[in-house]
């Protein structure tokens, strides 16, 4: 099945459209763009740049994807973004390619209106954004995490799979996987309990995490991080979850650790 293009959009000479793509009115695609099949562009959609988007994506009206970085330290530097399949972008969100090692999405993200992803982010699958969620540059957020409305993410932040954001926050530490971050500035309240339930964790799984979380941040320990992720590392041995979270404490960063709230 050919692509369907309407004729008031622009189709640059070497983009390269997959079967059954569907191109609504007024779009420009670039010449360096691939869209996968069965992808749609509903209208006034910009995609540029060495852009890769994925199967079956949608698009909404005055979305611009691909255009280069807003870092202006960084000349414009060309670098490439690549968008995963089943993904929905909807109006107005703006995705920029890399100027380093390139910005990636993973398969079956929301982007939700009006929200940003600056170059060189990543993102994982299953990731929501939500209405206005701001991400700076080099931010990774892993599997199945969801950021609320109108929530700005520091630059090289990092968030963890299966957390939660709430709006309305101000993220400048890394949150680890599974937990539940808010506040301006964004602290941890605990475990993202909801998400969890609903992705189906079962209770004991749960309840290994939450054992976890509270040796992590239990305020009655003297002990430095180190020495508590060391603990946990050897009394959770074989758990797959506090071993992300271990991966994760132990993992490079260029940003402070999101901790709960002092007293």
């Amino acid at each position: 099945m050919k692509a369907s293009v309407h004729p008031s959009s622009v189709v640059e000479d070497g983009a390269r459209l997959g079967a059954g793509v569907v191109i609504g009115p007024f779009c420009h695609i670039g010449a360096s763009v691939e869209i996968g099949d069965g992808a749609t562009l509903h209208s006034h959609v910009v995609v540029s740049g060495r852009t890769r988007i994925g199967a079956r994506a949608e698009i909404y009206p005055f979305a611009a994807i691909g255009l280069p970085s807003q870092d202006i330290k960084a000349a414009l530097a060309a670098g490439a973004l690549s968008i995963g399949d089943d993904c929905v972008i909807r109006e107005g969100v703006t995705i920029n390619t890399g100027v380093a090692e390139g910005t990636r999405i993973g398969a079956r993200c929301i982007c939700l209106a009006t929200s940003h992803v600056a170059h060189d982010c990543r993102l994982g699958d299953d990731v929501i954004l939500s209405n206005q969620v701001l991400l700076g540059g080099h931010v990774e957020i892993g599997n199945c995490a969801m950021i609320g409305g109108a929530t700005a993410v520091h630059q090289n932040v990092r968030i963890g799979a299966q957390a939660f954001v709430g709006g309305l926050s101000g993220v400048e530490g890394d949150v680890i996987p599974f937990a539940l971050a808010s506040g301006n500035r964004a602290h941890l309240f605990g475990l993202n309990l909801v998400g969890l339930k609903r992705r189906g964790f079962a209770a004991e799984r749960i309840e290994r995490l939450r054992r976890a979380y509270r040796l992590l941040f239990a305020r009655d320990d003297a002990r430095v991080l180190s020495e508590r992720i060391e603990t946990l590392s050897q009394d959770c041995a074989g758990d797959a979850d506090v071993a992300a979270i271990v991966e994760f404490l132990r993992a490079p960063s260029m940003r402070p650790l999101c901790a709960p709230p002092a007293r």
